[in-house]
């Protein structure tokens, strides 16, 4: 009990630690590819996101799509990939390799679909080499390079709002 407390105050000071290095260095680039970060237990809907991005003609097979979930046994066919606590080490070691190639891979844009934080949503986010960074919860600005905040069931809104700031921004 009391080395989990430890643990959890070691991620969470190299989480810190990540964010006072961050600088956004937004570039103009297009928007090829996309990665989805996803609280399993608030949204399950993976599929949405994959039309989403057809929809939008964003076609690149580098798409990736992950899920956290609190059950180490889960099957996972219907995600990339998932992972679970059991993943994390102390100070923000990564112990699942699929997660460690998650967080290494420059993707154009992070889309951190949950609105409730946790240590692990938080250290792949700051983590994360991705170029723009959007989320839905306000709470976590420090995160995010655009925050679109809707409830998680307001899936189409989201949709939409984001399809309208990329193209204002000229990242369609």
């Amino acid at each position: 009990m009391i080395l989990k407390a430890f643990k959890e105050k070691s991620n969470r000071k190299y989480v810190n630690n990540l964010l006072a290095d961050r600088q956004t260095a937004i570039n103009n680039n297009k928007i090829n590819t996309i990665a989805v970060l996803l609280n399993a237990s608030e949204f399950h809907e993976f599929e949405v996101f994959r039309v989403y991005f057809k929809a939008l003609n964003l076609n690149s097979p580098k798409h990736k799509i992950v899920a956290f979930t609190m059950d180490d046994k889960l099957e996972h066919n219907k995600w990339n990939a998932h992972f679970s606590p059991k993943d994390f080490g102390w100070k923000g070691k990564i112990k699942n390799l699929d997660l460690e190639t998650f967080i290494n891979e420059p993707f154009d844009m992070l889309v951190c679909y949950f609105k409730n934080p946790g240590l692990q949503l938080d250290l792949i986010t700051a983590a994360s080499q991705a170029n723009f960074k959007v989320g839905i919860s306000p709470e976590l600005k420090r995160f995010y390079d655009l925050i679109i905040d809707v409830d998680l069931k307001d899936i189409n809104i989201f949709k939409q709002e984001l399809k309208k700031y990329l193209t204002i921004l000229k990242k369609l």
